[in-house]
């Protein structure tokens, strides 16, 4: 690496705006504040995404952490309406994981306002919009501290700022910027950015040694309970007969605890996002299976397409069926040794946020890199070329 191709990279991540990452995206995907959370998670699974931001009549709110993003009318000028906050399929996950019986999955899903489980998760305490000028270098300090999305005004009437990040903004109209966008750009420029992506993961500290996981026969309430009170967007499922697992603990009907997954053998991932497109009847009627057999459920849904949403809703799933799923449930991992571009070429092909990491002799979980994990490792890459500049 040579002087000249650092100064490439800083150059690269000062001058390029979070502007251009946007600028072929349409207008954020939104659901009215009296939209239920089963309507929620249906728009999400309809546009493919895992969060929408929430609209609600002007000057009535107080939006997530004391924020006030009000979209205006481009004619007039008048303001339409405000966004009060940002709902992932992590706020509807922890939302479900309240579920005591069963039967209190329909008033969950569709007898809730969606506006009541904003902030559930720690990032939706807070509403962000960033300046459409700030520099990839800049936006790559939130995202790279767990900041997975943010609104971008596509005409900002509020002057130029100072700070990437604003709680207040108005503009006729917002587009999202999340982490992806940010990896997709970097994947982009891969030739400018060879002196960090042909570097591998662990030279890196890209990985995360402590990661936790769930037994396979861990029921789909329980493991969201534990996601919950952990804090978690994904777990792991481990195979319990070969990994290491307590065989006693797992076997048992009643595992509701996390395991320290590292040594153990990776069967599948659970993140909050595989809860798109579970309908009411579907989550009442699977809610207390194994989460490995509801992921295989879930996973054969998804390729039906929106039309078989309902995890089962166009027919039922024979036993072999799903046993024959489970065994086809797409995993992808990495060593640690892996080049960081391989890294995120594969996590951009499979549209997932997280890659396992495995030891290469064994094929037992070694730790996972996520895209908050990339994004610090390339922002300190870019502060220390500037420093020695």
């Amino acid at each position: 690496m040579t002087k000249v191709e650092d100064e490439k990279v800083r150059d690269l991540l000062r001058e390029a705006s979070v502007q251009q990452l946007v600028a072929g995206k349409g207008r954020v995907v939104e659901v009215p504040y009296t939209a239920s959370v089963g309507d929620t998670l249906n728009t999400m699974l309809a546009h493919n995404i895992v969060a929408v931001a929430v609209a609600a009549p002007p000057n009535h709110w107080i939006g997530a952490g004391g924020s006030m993003i009000l979209e205006s009318d481009r004619s007039t000028g008048a303001t339409r309406k405000q966004y009060i906050g940002i709902v992932s399929a992590l706020d509807v996950l922890i939302h479900l994981a309240e579920i005591k019986e069963d039967k209190e999955a329909p008033s969950l899903l569709a007898g809730t306002r969606v506006s009541n489980i904003i902030g559930h998760c720690l990032e939706g305490l807070s509403l962000w919009a960033m300046s459409p000028h700030t520099s990839i270098l800049d936006a790559l300090e939130p995202m790279s501290k767990g900041l997975h999305r943010a609104l971008v005004p596509v005409e900002s009437q509020m002057g130029r700022r100072t700070s990437s990040l604003e709680s207040e903004e108005y503009s006729p109209g917002y587009r999202m910027l999340t982490q992806t966008d940010v990896i997709r750009f970097l994947h982009s420029k891969s030739e400018v950015l060879q002196p960090i992506l042909s570097q591998n993961i662990e030279a890196l500290g890209a990985v995360q040694t402590h990661v936790y996981g769930v037994p396979a026969n861990m029921t789909l309430v329980d493991t969201m309970k534990c996601m919950t009170q952990a804090s978690l967007s994904a777990v792991a499922i481990l195979d319990y007969s070969l990994g290491g697992v307590d065989e006693d603990m797992a076997e048992s009907e009643q595992v509701q605890q996390l395991v320290l997954a590292r040594g153990k053998r990776i069967l599948g991932t659970f993140s909050a996002s595989d809860l798109r497109g579970c309908s009411v009847e579907s989550f009442q009627k699977w809610a207390r299976e194994g989460i490995l057999r509801f992921l295989a459920r879930a996973t054969a849904a998804r390729h039906f397409g929106v039309a078989g949403s309902a995890l089962g809703a166009s027919r039922e799933l024979s036993q072999d069926e799903v046993d024959q799923l489970q065994r086809q449930i797409p995993l992808l991992t990495c060593y640690s040794n892996s080049a960081l571009e391989y890294v995120i070429m594969k996590a951009l092909e499979w549209r997932v946020h997280r890659v396992w990491v495995v030891e290469e002799q064994n094929g037992l979980l070694a730790g996972v890199v996520s895209f908050s994990d990339i994004l610090r490792v390339i922002k300190q890459y870019a502060e220390s070329a500037g420093h020695c500049n």
